[in-house]
């Protein structure tokens, strides 16, 4: 079984969907644990109750520090928790800028509207003001613009006649309860899915000079040049020719490289089979470890490789500068 994402939560206050992280995180199977919950407010309730589901605690008032000393504080005490992913579940302080940058991509938020919609505070009242027929909550990325990263997931909530700000936030939050634990679980293990793994080769590889995608013997692939006379310079692999794997293809120098590759890390390379004997190389995608900056060089080495000379010459030319 793959090891669980370690997961620290922010807290302010009674930390209703800490809880319902706590207690999804105890289902067989669940692919997140949860190793310390942190709070700005030392009597923060939520608190308590991490300490009786037996989960280490952190506290540390906000009080005559300034948002950057206050946030290294708490940074400190995630990192030395082995936390992975930072859940923030009523964390009623703004982060600054260096905090967000150091959790960049690893750090989600809930918010009680359905965004971009109600942005920030009274989230209830502005939807019902509006005469809007539908509330609800979103669970997004963390950004240093506030309430503004990607939406990894969200639920609407009928907003019901006769309702005010209490009645459609008690219902509001049973929808949190139910989102968060979800969507974290689904992010978390975001590396196992083929559907994303592939989004993020094959962003990487059309953001190369005059690239297209064309599928060969049913699997996706890049080409660099024209239609009629592009070369490929990289494959995805998703059981393809018998391979259980999930991994890139691409071009080394030749049949010395790709051993030499491969000698040094059998785990992460190996010699696919319909392609290995011409020099082509499998990087594994389906580890739970990619390197995505790595996989970009080499997706740029592979494209160097075929490229017609014209674009490499440019960028040689380019690199002088």
């Amino acid at each position: 079984m793959a090891e669980k994402a370690r997961i620290g939560i922010l807290i302010s206050g009674r930390g209703s969907n800490m809880a319902a992280l706590v207690y999804a995180a105890k289902a067989p199977g669940c692919p997140y644990e949860i190793v310390l919950v942190a709070s700005n407010h030392p009597d923060a309730p939520g608190l308590t109750l991490a300490e009786a589901e037996g989960i280490a605690t952190f506290a540390h008032p906000h009080k005559g520090l300034s948002r950057e000393e206050h946030d290294a504080i708490m940074h400190d005490a995630l990192v030395e928790a082995g936390v992975e992913y930072v859940v923030l579940a009523g964390y009623m302080r703004i982060l600054s800028d260096g905090f967000v940058s150091k959790w960049a991509d690893r750090m989600l938020n809930i918010h009680p509207s359905l965004l971009p919609k109600y942005k920030g505070l009274d989230t209830y009242q502005r939807a019902i003001d509006a005469g809007d027929r539908v509330a609800g909550c979103s669970v997004h990325l963390v950004t240093p613009e506030l309430d503004d990263g990607p939406i990894l997931a969200q639920t609407e909530v009928a907003i019901l006649p006769g309702d005010d700000a209490d009645s459609l936030a008690s219902r509001i939050l049973i929808a949190e309860h139910q989102l968060y634990p979800g969507a974290l679980a689904r992010y978390v293990t975001r590396e196992a899915d083929p559907d994303w793994i592939l989004a993020e080769v094959r962003r990487r590889a059309l953001a190369l000079e005059e690239t297209h995608e064309r599928a060969s013997f049913g699997a996706p692939g890049w080409r660099v040049g024209s239609e009629t006379t592009g070369k490929y310079f990289a494959y995805f692999a998703q059981s393809h020719h018998g391979e259980a794997s999930i991994a890139l293809l691409v071009k080394t120098t030749g049949i010395d490289e790709q051993t030499a590759l491969i000698d040094a890390d059998p785990d992460l390379y190996y010699a696919p089979k319909f392609y290995g004997k011409s020099g082509w190389i499998a990087i594994r995608l389906d580890q739970g470890r990619t390197d995505w900056d790595y996989i970009g060089e080499w997706l740029y080495k592979s494209w160097c490789q075929v490229a017609p000379k014209r674009l490499t010459r440019l960028i040689e030319i380019a690199g002088q500068f």
